[in-house]
């Protein structure tokens, strides 16, 4: 344990400013306020928060931090309150160990929604200081340097896994290596310890075949630099096994297969040196190709900067080489903390390492709840990064697997919301592609756009899904709230009477509804339905006899209209739903413009749209309270692409089905799925989803599909 003097003695090493007086008054108080406390290992639970502070005075930060470090659980842990820190150490202290305080307990626990508020207020803490980061980071170092003192096994694993997920990306975001690489390491000794031995006896294996294998491959590199007239300061390692374990996974290989387990670190003057000892080691030796990363003219976001590269080098040793400046190996292994100036009197000036906090922060605001932006967080922390230009030459990082949709969100959440297409390398693309490192990304937006909610289904970034989500909430609920409108407005008149919100705003305590459009998004969505509600606002209306409310499936279908011209005005018309929000159309029969329809209200997910004659609807025959009304608005809407789907029979035969397709396309038809359902010698049978406007037209196409002579059959199919 770190004695008082010599934590002070550390600090005023590296801050001659440093108070004296408030590092000695926090460690007696910190002592006293934990008094005969311990921790699972028996010691003084105090040596914790010292042990704390100590790994910070690593760091070289400024006293505030260290003092916070010392005071970080006596809130949490003892009678200490905030005000008593205020009073004792100011408010800056005092707000610093509140930010800590309030993490504490992110841990995984059976209520995930608590674990999901608790890790929201993580990120407004650390938003304000990032400071509270950092104690916090120091404070999981120490507690995963004595997990295997707990006894209870599914805890320390529980922690691991904590570790491993949240504080160890949280590490790396901030430039943090050596941190974030041996918080890894100890929560992969509690995952899998038999996968960590095992690798770690290959790894000795191999040094006792090599013996003093990386001491000669760092003489010999020193050697052709030196002999190029340059002057470097080489060190060398053994990847750490979690490093090596993920490398395996990653590239689905076995032990033997990976020969870069060893990585060099050559340390410079300047950065032309940098390059200038690249050339040199590509000329000396083969390359492994692939393996080159410029990270000093692209910057990874948290502000590491090198230059990476694989090579046969001495003793045809596959090797990894990192080439950078002694002021870069700081930030590369400190990161935020290589370059604080908190002692200057302010927190250090934004940089791009912290836009990744703005757009967790941008996240918070337009998730639903505390789980779903830890979903999003999640997404966005945890993947590889793929850099990417705007046509101005402007940089965006984004993580693996990026799409167009993902760039448009990263610049701005208004070009995301807009973007109707992308340009990729000046390629128009589809929107879904996923992005390469070096793309330059163009993207077309329109004021008339709005996001679509298939986005949802290929974007891998929390911005992106999170904004998305936002967009499909809110329209669901415009949807559901004009869907139940309708609804109700024709059982009001079925009744003789007209709706009105004064008559709904009678009744909104029945149904627990804070105002009236409420409660017609609670109708729309099927929650109520819209014969209860008339009975609600009129009880003395005189309920029919169920079996007077049950309606043959025959009479149903009778009184559906044949036509535009025979459109029942009480049907709710469906124009200006979007399929998908309120309104489903059933993929058991393919509803089209043309058809005769009916909806079926299904609790939660509004209305699902079925034809007519749609066998699906025996289903409901005893179920009339479910059955509404619906009809296609062909006035004047506005050209929309629908799905009717065929079963066609063509020959097998050489030019069959480039015959089918010019058929459709000549019409106008666009294939969007094809199916082969049987095939024999003479004949295949496919089923072919094709996108057309109305019935009229799927009609049109099927018609001319009949008269093909290599098509034996066309019909309309069903399911």
């Amino acid at each position: 344990m770190i004695r008082q003097f010599e934590l002070v003695e550390r600090v005023r090493a590296y801050d001659p400013t440093a108070s004296e007086d408030m590092l000695n008054r926090a460690y007696v108080f910190a002592m006293k306020a934990h008094g005969s406390q311990t921790r699972a290992s028996g010691d003084p639970y105090f040596s914790h928060p010292l042990e704390v502070a100590g790994i910070l005075t690593s760091y070289k930060l400024d006293a505030d931090t260290i003092v916070t470090a010392l005071l970080h659980d006596t809130i949490e842990d003892t009678e200490v309150s905030h005000d008593d820190i205020s009073e004792q150490f100011g408010p800056n202290v005092a707000r610093l160990v509140d930010g800590v305080t309030k993490l504490t307990r992110i841990e995984f626990q059976s209520d995930q929604a608590k674990q999901a508020e608790n890790f929201r207020k993580f990120v407004l803490a650390m938003s304000e200081d990032i400071r509270v980061l950092l104690v916090k980071l120091a404070d999981r170092l120490h507690n995963m340097r004595t997990l295997h003192f707990i006894k209870n096994p599914d805890k320390r694993l529980r922690i691991a896994a904590e570790t491993m997920d949240i504080y160890a990306p949280l590490a790396e975001r901030i430039g943090m290596q050596e941190m974030k690489q041996e918080l890894e390491d100890l929560s992969f000794a509690e995952i899998n310890p038999d996968a960590r031995q095992s690798i770690l006896k290959r790894l000795n294996f191999l040094r006792s075949k090599g013996g003093d294998l990386v001491d000669r491959i760092i003489l010999e590199l020193g050697r052709v630099l030196s002999e190029n007239g340059i002057e470097a300061e080489i060190s060398g390692r053994e990847k750490s096994p979690f490093s090596v374990w993920k490398k395996m996974q990653k590239n689905d290989v076995g032990f033997e297969q990976l020969s870069d387990i060893m990585a060099f670190r050559i340390i410079v003057a300047d950065v032309d040196t940098c390059y200038q000892t690249l050339g040199i080691a590509h000329s000396a030796y083969p390359v492994v190709p692939g393996r080159f990363k410029d990270y000093l003219s692209t910057p990874k976001p948290n502000g590491y900067r090198s230059l990476h590269t694989g090579v046969f080098g001495p003793e045809r040793q596959r090797i990894e080489l990192q080439i950078r400046t002694e002021e870069m190996h700081q930030i590369a292994e400190h990161g935020v903390a290589a370059h604080w100036n908190y002692k200057q009197g302010g927190p250090t000036a934004e940089g791009p390492q912290y836009r990744w906090l703005r757009e967790l922060l941008d996240i918070l605001e337009q998730a639903s709840g505390p789980e779903e932006f830890l979903e999003h967080t999640k997404l966005e922390m945890f993947q590889d990064q793929v850099f990417c230009f705007t046509p101005r030459g402007d940089l965006i990082n984004l993580p693996h697997g990026a799409t167009p949709v993902d760039f448009a969100y990263a610049v701005h959440s208004e070009v995301g919301d807009r973007c109707v297409g992308a340009k990729i390398n000046g390629r128009m693309m589809p929107l879904r592609t996923q992005l390469r490192n070096g793309d330059q990304v163009e993207v077309i937006t329109s004021k008339a756009q709005t996001p679509s909610p298939t986005w949802e289904r290929f974007v891998v970034t929390g911005k992106a899904r999170s904004r998305i989500r936002r967009f499909v909430r809110l329209q669901e609920r415009d949807e559901y709230e004009k869907l139940g409108r309708s609804i109700l407005s024709r059982a009001f008149r079925e009744e003789g009477y007209e709706l009105s919100d004064k008559a709904l705003g009678e009744v909104l305590t029945v149904f627990q509804q804070p105002s009236a459009e409420d409660l017609c998004a609670q109708v729309g969505a099927g929650h109520v339905t819209g014969r209860a509600v008339v009975e609600a606002v009129y009880p003395g209306l005189k309920k029919k006899d169920n079996d007077e409310n049950i309606v043959s499936l025959a009479q149903a279908r009778k009184r559906q209209p044949k036509g535009p011209a025979d459109i029942d005005p009480d049907a709710v018309s469906i124009k200006g739903l979007i399929p998908g929000m309120a309104l489903h159309m059933a993929s058991c029969c393919h509803p089209l413009p043309g058809d005769r329809i009916v909806g079926i209200v299904t609790t939660g997910k509004g209305i699902n749209v079925h034809t007519i004659d749609c066998e699906a609807l025996e289903t409901y025959a005893d179920a009339p309270e479910r059955w509404i009304d619906l009809a296609w608005d062909l006035q004047d809407a506005v050209p929309d692409t629908h799905v009717g789907r065929v079963m066609i029979r063509v020959l097998n035969a050489p030019g069959s089905l480039g015959d089918l397709s010019t058929v459709i396309a000549k019409n106008s038809g666009n294939i969007s799925n094809l199916k082969i359902a049987q095939r024999s010698e003479d004949f295949f049978d496919m089923v072919i989803d094709i996108e057309v406007r109305d019935v009229k037209h799927l009609t049109d196409i099927i018609a001319a599909l009949r008269v093909t002579p290599s098509i034996n059959s066309v019909e309309r199919a069903r399911g």
